[in-house]
């Protein structure tokens, strides 16, 4: 992933192995593995490998989001494969960082970059069935349900947005 993504608040740059302490510290954050993690404290070495991923490839991978006025760390967008259904779009966010709409924000940059400049014909989600926040989130990028599966932590539903035109 090579594309930096920007908008009237945030920047998002693709992660680079000099971010690890960085991504560390914040996917290891109780608050923000709650549900993106299905809670699992990720190793140094899982989130080096999901660095290393992400710089290998490009049409998939992670970015970092920062504020533009201060160059804080806000959390981190990305899209991954989602099983063999196509591509999701992620996010997550520091607890500061909460109710700014921060992540409707970075999460509409990564989708309108999939399906402009990247040229996919969808985009999809998956969130736990209790995640509300990431459910109005997606439901604010014009994302629809389609399906509902078993998770880890119970049911996941899935949602999509496709590519207009």
């Amino acid at each position: 992933m090579q594309h930096v993504l920007t908008t009237d608040r945030l920047e998002l740059r693709p992660v680079a192995a000099a971010d690890l302490a960085d991504l560390l510290a914040h996917w290891t954050d109780p608050d923000v593995r709650r549900f993106l993690f299905d809670d699992e404290v990720l190793t140094a070495g899982r989130v080096a490998e999901a660095i290393a991923d992400s710089e290998r490839d490009s049409a998939c991978g992670l970015w970092l989001i920062r504020e533009r006025a201060t160059g804080a760390l806000a959390g981190t967008a990305g899209l991954r494969p989602l099983e063999d259904l196509g591509v999701e779009v992620t996010y997550s966010l520091s607890p500061p960082f909460w109710g700014y709409g921060y992540a409707t924000e970075a999460a509409r940059a990564v989708v309108e970059h999939a399906l402009g400049p990247a040229g996919l014909p969808e985009v999809l989600a998956e969130v736990d069935e209790g995640n509300t926040a990431s459910i109005a989130v997606l439901e604010r990028l014009g994302m629809t349900p389609f399906e509902t599966v078993p998770g880890l932590l119970g049911p996941m539903i899935r949602y999509r947005r496709i590519a207009s035109g």
